[in-house]
Parts: structure tokens; sequence; C-alpha cells
């Protein structure tokens, strides 16, 4: 049995959860979300508390059960708390600044990098080295923090480049033969 699948969601108040078929939508104080589920997985309200149910034991079906459960709980959370991403920058010459709703990084190319945030997305930048993505949407935010990660991932030698806070980045020696014959 899913573990997951089987924890109820409780929907706090000042949340309003309407279920019409495999379709989902969420309002909360800080928007609403949107969410076409698998038809197969039923969901059950029972006033505040949201449980999901699987019709059989089938492979699809149990892969599905405790997926449909996070994505709803995911829903509810983010309508309520929101989710954040922080990105450090560490180089020598290497910062962010935050230009109108742009992102303009330089990170050691020969021109700057721009990336501009979007309706679901805001970017803060509250220094020239750390970048915070907020959002409604943890898969837009995590994507989102991804492809500004992958504009200049942390290299393993000298450990310059964009990382998530609290990310290890395993450091390389360098040439071991460096100046013996």
């Amino acid at each position: 049995m899913s573990r997951i699948g089987n924890k109820p969601v409780t929907v706090p108040a000042g949340v309003d959860v309407k279920i019409d078929g495999n379709t989902v939508t969420v309002k909360g104080p800080k928007g609403s979300l949107n969410r076409v589920l698998s038809p197969s997985i039923q969901l059950n309200r029972e006033g505040d508390v949201i449980k999901v149910t699987r019709p059989d034991d089938s492979k699809e079906n149990r892969s599905l059960h405790g997926l449909t459960r996070t994505l709803l709980f995911n829903m509810v959370e983010g309508v309520t708390n929101g989710f954040k991403k922080e990105l450090e920058i560490s180089g020598v010459g290497y910062r962010c600044a935050k230009q109108g709703a742009d992102l303009n990084l330089t990170v050691g190319y020969s021109h700057p990098v721009i990336m501009s945030d979007t309706d679901d997305i805001k970017i803060e930048v509250p220094a020239p080295n750390k970048i915070i993505i907020t959002g409604i949407d943890k898969q837009k935010v995590g994507q989102f923090a991804a492809q500004v990660r992958g504009k200049r991932p942390v290299e393993p030698y000298k450990g310059k480049g964009i990382k998530y806070v609290g990310e290890i980045v395993l450091r390389k020696e360098g040439k071991a033969g460096k100046g013996k014959k």
C-alpha cells in the first residue's frame, strides 16, 4: 500500500477546493491553481479532509495513488504558503541584479544573461550574489530555478557558478603532477 497515498490532505481555512471529475481547482489567499489529475484515481471530500483512493492494485494505479495525493497536497500548500528556492552565486566577478522584471546575470560570459520573471514566478535579489525565486506552483518554481542554475552550474575545481543554498559541491583536487618531471 502507498503510505503517502493513504495520508489524507487537510484543507485549511480560507482555501476552496473544487473537484469536478478529474479536474481540481484550488483557490487560496495567494492565488488559484488548476490541474487535471488521472481519471482512474478517486478523490473523496469529507468536510475539510480529502482522501485519495485507487480502484485496484495494478502497477499503474499504485504509482498514480501517491502521485495524485502529492500533487493535490502541493496545490493546497502553494496557495496557502507558496514555494521558494534560493540560489547563490560564487566566483570573482559573478553577480546578479534585478532590472525591472528581468534578472540580469553576469556569470563569466562575454554578455550578460537576462531572464524574465512571469506572472507565476517572482524573482528577488536581496544581495548581488543571492537569488530568491518564489511562486505558488512547485513545479514552475523548481523548473525556473533549474534554468537559472543551468546558465552556469558550479564547476568542481574552484567552485565558481550558481548553486542552490545548502547544495554540497564535491571539489576536485586538480592536477596531481604539477611541477614534477
